[in-house]
């Protein structure tokens, strides 16, 4: 992406990523989902994505989305905001991550009640206990959890990486909104190519 007035730089490549997955469930993936996205090229791309860094021994992590009684009432305005949320509703099967990219058993799946996948999770302490310096962040959507996830992996002292292909958004225009803001002022928006060459030479 062009830069502008001095934003857009680039951060460059990163000793040891973390490969994050942002509510790649079914009750986004799949099409009997009142919450559904078009991601079937998102979830190809994910999964080299998640073929290479299994191959390195990176951190993976996913989130998915899930509202118990309880997380009803924590997340109550959120929810009141957007009622639909309530289609992911603790024990359905809209909560599962898409089997097409399951993870494997010491692969963490993190609950989120909010759109970042750093709110009220143990995601920071999970990096830090991995020896991570960025995060590579997949998943949906791009104008929602994914750019809320950006945000706070900036804030909380990471380099961030987002590979354009492995993201995905219900809007179109929304998604190339939030691509530009992301590469002009928190981290660099590639292309699924540069992710796996950032991926093969990390260590």
């Amino acid at each position: 992406m062009s830069q502008l007035a001095g934003f857009g730089e680039r951060q460059g490549a990163s000793r040891r990523p973390a490969l994050l997955v942002i509510d790649m469930s079914l009750g986004f993936t799949s099409p009997d989902s009142p919450l559904h996205c078009e991601l079937e090229d998102v979830v190809d791309a994910i999964d080299k994505l998640l073929a290479a860094a299994r191959v390195k021994g990176l951190p993976i992590v996913y989130t998915t989305v899930s509202y118990g009684e309880g997380d009803k009432a924590v997340a109550k305005a959120f929810i009141e905001k957007i009622p639909i949320l309530l289609t992911l509703a603790e024990g359905s099967s809209f909560t599962e991550i898409d089997p097409r990219l399951a993870p494997r058993p010491e692969e963490p799946v993190l609950n989120k009640l909010f759109a970042s996948a750093f709110f009220g999770t143990p995601l920071q302490s999970l990096l830090a206990a991995h020896d991570c310096d960025s995060v590579i962040v997949t998943g949906a959507s791009t104008s929602g959890c994914v750019r809320a996830t950006a945000v706070d992996v900036l804030q909380n002292g990471y380099r961030l990486t987002v590979p354009r292909e492995a993201v995905g958004d219900r809007n179109p225009a929304a998604h190339e909104q939030a691509l530009y803001d992301i590469d002009a002022k928190y981290g660099d928006v590639v292309s699924l190519e540069e992710a796996l060459v950032l991926i093969s030479a990390s260590g």
